[in-house]
């Protein structure tokens, strides 16, 4: 009993050492304000502490962090036209700074997501207006070095107005990291690829990719924890469709609206994370909702809705889930703040706390644990 007493003190005191940072992009329009925040996220209240602001930044609508947590990469130069790049920023929360490394054009205008490999070698990006994905090396500072691999597509789909050509939308690696897929908006697409990390053109094509419903739209895509399950956010749809995933196959096996049967267009949704338990799923709706659809996921990987919580603002295009679970966090880009929500553990249900934070145009957020 002693031995289990010290032991539980000492993952305690562990625990405790250890600071979550909550890492934000906004469209700042102006690179004389600050375009990314990194606030200290306090693990028993879920308030937000400021802690850096970066300035001479243009529109970060995406921000990412290498595995270790040493670099951060921006899409920046977003809304430009003809325009788009990467940037990398090291961060130091002993300095508390970010430091500038470099950038590189981002391969296709609008860059709206970017990975980065579990070796912390490779970059991956996805070019919405652009229509096209790009790779990139990364040095062991942390720079970004010059393009690898620049796919550009063209079909598109159904929808006129928003699928007249390719809109890749993210680009997300699977959890061996040896498979990449970009959910592709304007041509009903999920595009699968192998990825040869020692090979100086990693990105393989395979005939695997996943066509899915006409008009559907997919947008985000993330895998269950025990890796036999995908989920992909399919913005025009408004629905969650469900994969079994075995040896970079994904077979649908559900499709589940993440809004309520009354509404019949408008859905705009957005952003999906599964809890670090796999126990539930959440998906973000803007649009006429403004808010997170909550699933309870079974044992065979389809989906349950459970209920729908308000993200008290307007558009909530990214949302994330604290390390240890016990918070979501939203960003509600119309309105400029961002809430934080206590999640239970028992019935994934949410619960605002806090006050709402203020941030211009607030776009995206990542959450990291050091």
């Amino acid at each position: 009993m002693q031995k289990l007493l010290s032991l539980f003190f000492l993952l305690f005191s562990i625990a405790m050492l250890s600071q979550t940072y909550v890492f934000l992009g906004s469209y700042n329009g102006d690179k004389s304000k600050p375009g990314i925040y990194v606030y200290e996220l306090d693990a028993t209240t879920g308030e937000l502490k400021p802690f850096i602001e970066v300035k001479d930044v243009f529109n970060p609508s995406y921000v990412t962090l290498s595995p270790d947590g040493k670099f951060l990469y921006a899409c920046t130069d977003t809304r430009v036209p003809n325009g788009g790049s990467f940037s990398s920023y090291a961060f130091s929360s002993k300095e508390k700074k970010l430091t500038f490394l470099n950038s590189q054009p981002s391969g296709g205008e609008n860059p709206a997501y970017v990975s980065v490999h579990k070796n912390g070698k490779w970059l991956i990006g996805a070019n919405y207006n652009g229509g096209s994905i790009s790779v990139f090396p990364l040095s062991d500072d942390g720079r970004i070095g010059t393009i690898s691999q620049n796919m550009h597509f063209t079909e598109g789909s159904i929808n006129p107005k928003r699928q007249e050509r390719s809109h890749p939308h993210s680009a997300i690696f699977s959890l061996d990291d040896r498979f990449v897929y970009f959910p592709d908006l304007g041509s009903d697409k999920i595009r699968n690829y192998r990825f040869e990390q020692d090979k100086k053109e990693p990105l393989v094509p395979t005939e695997i990719s996943i066509k899915t419903k006409p008009g559907s739209g997919p947008r985000h895509f993330t895998f269950h924890p025990n890796g036999r399950f995908g989920y992909s956010i399919e913005e025009l749809s408004g629905n969650v469709s469900v994969y079994q995933y075995e040896a970079g196959n994904l077979k649908n096996i559900q499709e589940i609206a993440a809004h309520p049967e009354n509404l019949t267009d408008n859905f705009e949704s957005a952003d999906i994370h599964i809890s670090p338990d796999g126990k539930f799923l959440y998906a973000s709706n803007r649009g006429t909702e403004n808010n997170i659809a909550i699933f309870s996921i079974l044992n065979d990987g389809t989906l349950k809705n459970v209920g729908y919580q308000s993200t008290m603002g307007n558009h909530p295009r990214t949302f994330a889930i604290d390390p240890s679970g016990n918070f979501l966090i939203v960003t509600n880009v119309k309105t400029s703040d961002v809430v934080v929500f206590k999640r239970d553990f028992q019935t994934g249900m949410l619960q605002q706390v806090g006050q709402n934070l203020k941030v211009d145009n607030v776009s995206c957020v990542q959450i990291k644990s050091y």
